[in-house]
């Protein structure tokens, strides 16, 4: 079995103010767990923009697969340019926590990711149980909630048993 290797790295400068302040305002903004997944969606757009930066010198065929991947992936990019400008932020719009809070299915980011880890929301008729999912665009539609059962009281026959 293939050991398990870590998704992010720990900032180099661990006690910079701004970085902190800026750290604090997105974990507010998208309802984050902790800064871990701040650092993970760092991560994530720099392999996206290191893959980017090998493609320049390729083919125009792989560069238009490399783009298509990332536009079903829900990312607004049409050049290379477009995904070397990506951002954590773009990152974090597109996971499942944040659309829901995005197509007013949740109220707030913290409920979402509540309703979320409580394996009450469906994509595509599967439950997902990670805020951290990325939904692609054509699922984007089928996000649902599951609904409530009633609970009914079967009421019991009023006779004279006296």
């Amino acid at each position: 079995m293939k050991r398990k290797q870590k998704q992010y790295s720990r900032p180099k400068r661990p006690f910079d103010k701004a970085r902190i302040d800026e750290e604090v305002q997105i974990k507010k903004e998208f309802g984050l767990k902790n800064k871990k997944e701040i650092w993970k969606a760092e991560a994530s757009t720099q392999s996206i923009r290191t893959k980017a930066k090998g493609l320049i010198s390729s083919n125009a065929k792989e560069k238009q697969a490399f783009l298509e991947r990332l536009k079903k992936t829900g990312f607004k990019v049409d050049s290379i340019a477009d995904v070397l400008s990506l951002e954590k932020k773009d990152y974090l719009k597109r996971r499942l926590q944040t659309i829901l809070v995005v197509k007013r299915l949740a109220t707030t980011p913290k409920s979402a990711r509540q309703l979320i880890t409580h394996k009450k929301v469906y994509v595509d008729g599967k439950i997902i149980d990670s805020p951290s999912y990325l939904v692609p665009v054509v699922l984007e539609d089928k996000i649902t909630i599951k609904k409530p059962k009633l609970k009914i009281k079967k009421e019991e026959p009023q006779g004279d048993n006296e």
